[in-house]
């Protein structure tokens, strides 16, 4: 058994034992990828300041995110085709993240399905939507979150448009995969996830197949996926769409000001502010230099939380000083998964909140309540002045 001590060593597990297509879907931006590059790089230019001579007896990382209580303020990104980077992907993670006390968030565009989830957890997780043009899709898969029990909508706003992923269509990548003679080279040398998967019925979109009108396999899904994500998007659509869950409301992929102060009128419980791991707007600022002009324009009407980059528990440190309420993981998660199943997911945890709690302590604070932006250096002018 490998020694684990933090997130880069479950990445290297990760892309030994999972198949090429998925680990690059993984860990893979849009076009030159500086956006994706920068998310984690900035987070090194934000120092911490050592206090000593501090009571660091009884710490705790106990938070809250949106009303709910939490093991630490770290939430599992919603994270498309999870059940593929291991069997059960997405049931693996979120019983992870419950057994942790963390909240989970399922992907439309999982492997397992909604119901799948839910029938192999006891507690309620949150559904990522995406916004579809096929109305009564939108309408089925919201009841359908609603009957399952999730306790919160977690609403996608950039990903209306495709941005270009290279790797993704070199790979050709799909989900079951498909045979070419380099897929089946590369699934020789990944005898574990293959047996996995092997064994489960869960090969395609669990969430969607079956589901939405036409759509009976996954040949028929990817004309589908191709003409129903809905351009359209806008901020009326958003309000009928919380009106129509009646329950607490996340509007994930908010980069701007003037987009989160919008957010906060819709009346919505959090914003993320996400730049989609760096999967979409390549060229756009990093989740963390975004994150401070957000929290100026709206200060305490909505919380905000932050995802995209975050590789430790230095870096949910940081975006917590800064003001943020919760942070979210994708790709931290994702390579514990694909390294070692559920246990690995429950090991990137336990690294994230080791981490989080020890430099609390050499930071002089003792509780999430505690942090705040005395804590860290700033670079002058790290959010950018730009003309």
């Amino acid at each position: 058994m490998a020694v684990i001590t933090n997130i880069d060593d479950l990445k290297r597990l990760h892309k030994k034992r999972t198949p090429k297509m998925f680990y690059d879907y993984c860990e893979s931006g849009s076009w030159t990828e500086q956006t994706f590059r920068e998310n984690v790089s900035d987070f090194d230019k934000i120092r911490l300041r050592q206090r000593v001579a501090v009571d660091m007896e009884g710490r705790s990382t106990a938070s809250k995110m949106i009303g709910q209580d939490v093991a630490m303020p770290v939430a599992l990104a919603p994270v498309g085709l999870t059940g593929m980077q291991r069997a059960d992907g997405e049931i693996k993670a979120a019983r992870a993240a419950e057994k942790f006390g963390v909240p989970f968030t399922l992907s439309t565009m999982s492997i397992c399905s909604i119901e799948d989830v839910a029938e192999h957890t006891s507690k309620p997780f949150w559904f990522q939507l995406y916004v579809m043009r096929d109305q009564e899709f939108l309408k089925n898969i919201i009841q359908r979150a609603k009957d399952a029990g999730c306790s919160a909508l977690v609403l996608t706003l950039d990903l209306q448009i495709l941005g270009q992923r290279h790797k993704d269509l070199k790979n050709g990548l799909s989900a079951p995969p498909k045979l070419t003679p380099a897929v089946i080279a590369d699934l020789a040398t990944k005898w574990t996830w293959g047996l996995e998967m092997l064994r489960t019925k869960r090969h395609g979109f669990g969430n969607i197949i079956g589901h939405a009108k036409g759509v009976d396999d996954p040949s028929s899904l990817f004309t589908w996926t191709a003409e129903q994500f809905d351009p359209r998007l806008d901020w009326g659509k958003i309000a009928a769409i919380k009106e129509m869950w009646g329950g607490p409301l996340i509007l994930k992929g908010v980069m701007e000001p003037e987009d989160a102060t919008m957010a906060a009128k819709v009346g919505c419980d959090a914003i993320i502010v996400s730049n989609h791991g760096g999967r979409q707007l390549d060229g756009a600022l990093s989740s963390i230099r975004a994150l401070q002009p957000i929290l100026d324009a709206v200060g305490d009407q909505v919380d905000v939380h932050l995802d995209s980059g975050i590789r430790s528990g230095q870096d949910v440190l940081k975006a917590l000083a800064m003001g943020a309420k919760g942070t979210f993981i994708g790709r931290a998660f994702v390579y514990g998964l694909g390294a070692m199943g559920e246990e690995g997911v429950t090991k990137a945890l336990e690294v994230i909140q080791k981490e989080l709690d020890v430099s609390m302590a050499l930071c002089g604070r003792k509780t999430i309540a505690d942090l705040d932006r005395d804590m860290l250096k700033i670079p002058e002018d790290f959010a950018g002045r730009w003309a």
